[in-house]
């Protein structure tokens, strides 16, 4: 099978990476034709547009920025992948624009299985995230070989619409830590701690947290490179929020996260690292959270 890929940035040129690393017949597709130069080099071909990509290849996988821009492209990709295709989707979409968009999809003949992944970026560049798929069972076992190529951890979730809402909770929790970790590091430098000692300690404690063995470790070098922006975390926040009045679940800490995080985004922008958050602590108390020994980046 060969597969497309349309969607270059900083977790989907990691994710086509993977395939094309894993030995996949992989044509790509950029706005910026910059971003496919280390594709290219790999061997995979390039298409000048999404309608040309899907022409010459059996499925597409897409990693788009929003619902809107994942619409527009799969418009694209419908007038020149043939029947039978697969659209595999690894963007972060809500769960009723999912099923919308599939429908869309499906009445063009073209299957569609959502997959976003999750893990960060660091793991992604190393084809060990974590995949949340969901769509037909067939489809799943069809496509495994190359999900298994981009992550190390496959979960089948349902329907199409289940993957996005699993998604969408552990981007919720991921969020809800990041803020608990910064005010835990924060107490920890005002309380006179070593930071890189008392960053140690929380690791090997009960507190410890995903997001806080990465993320933190980005606060404390100061470069907070973790490529995922406010604005990305905001949406994804705000498909929590969502969730939270249609299932009637009252989602207190994902509230007060999503505020936190509007205050991020007035203070730094939109563009700005989602682990910038952490910096509102340190501009109010005028005291930073840098310790040495930690990355830059997370490898």
């Amino acid at each position: 099978m060969s597969y497309g890929y349309i969607g270059l940035g900083n977790l989907g040129g990691h994710i086509a990476m993977s395939l094309i690393r894993a030995g996949f017949d992989v044509t790509v597709y950029d706005l910026d034709p910059a971003l496919a130069e280390r594709h290219i080099k790999a061997g995979a071909k390039w298409a000048a547009s999404p309608k040309e990509l899907a022409a010459q290849v059996d499925h597409v996988f897409t990693c788009l920025p929003s619902p809107t821009v994942s619409e527009k492209v799969l418009g694209q990709i419908l007038e020149g992948l043939k029947p039978g295709g697969t659209w595999i989707e690894n963007s972060t979409n809500g769960r009723d624009e999912m099923q919308r968009l599939a429908g869309i999809a499906e009445a063009k003949g073209v299957k569609v299985l959502e997959a976003p992944v999750t893990g960060g970026v660091h793991l992604a560049a190393r084809g060990e995230i974590t995949v949340l798929a969901g769509g037909e069972p067939a489809l799943f076992v069809q496509h495994k070989a190359a999900l298994e190529a981009i992550g190390n951890r496959l979960f089948h979730m349902g329907p199409i619409g289940s993957a996005a809402i699993i998604k969408v909770i552990t981007n919720m929790l991921a969020f809800i830590h990041l803020v608990a970790d910064a005010e835990a590091l924060m107490l920890a430098k005002r309380g006179g701690l070593d930071l890189a000692q008392a960053w140690a300690a929380i690791s090997a404690s009960s507190g410890t947290s995903f997001v806080h063995e990465t993320e933190g470790q980005l606060i404390l070098n100061g470069s907070y490179d973790i490529a995922f922006t406010m604005d990305l975390a905001l949406k994804d926040l705000g498909f929590a929020m969502n969730f939270g009045r249609e299932f009637g679940v009252p989602l207190d800490l994902a509230s007060l996260t999503n505020q936190t995080f509007v205050k991020g985004k007035a203070a730094y922008g939109g563009s700005a690292q989602s682990t910038q958050i952490a910096k509102l602590l340190e501009d109010v108390l005028h005291t930073d959270l840098r310790a040495p020994g930690f990355p830059s980046r997370l490898e």
